[in-house]
């Protein structure tokens, strides 16, 4: 998951709505803590927030929970 994390902070700015849920998805459901990658996806998010659809956020909000 450490490689996962680092190859996904270099292409955070070209992820969509859906890549993010289902990249902060995948870490949660896997109980794996990536601090900085939820930390810079939590910034990215909120730029892109305004495209997400109801599945997006809810996947989203509960990774993060």
């Amino acid at each position: 998951f450490n490689a996962i994390a680092d190859a996904a902070l270099k292409k955070l700015d070209s992820f969509n709505p859906q890549d993010i849920a289902n990249t902060v998805w995948s870490f949660a459901t896997a109980s794996v803590e990536a601090p900085a990658l939820f930390n810079a996806i939590a910034d990215v998010a909120l730029t892109k927030l305004d495209s997400f659809n109801p599945q997006d956020i809810a996947n989203t909000t509960w990774a993060f929970a």
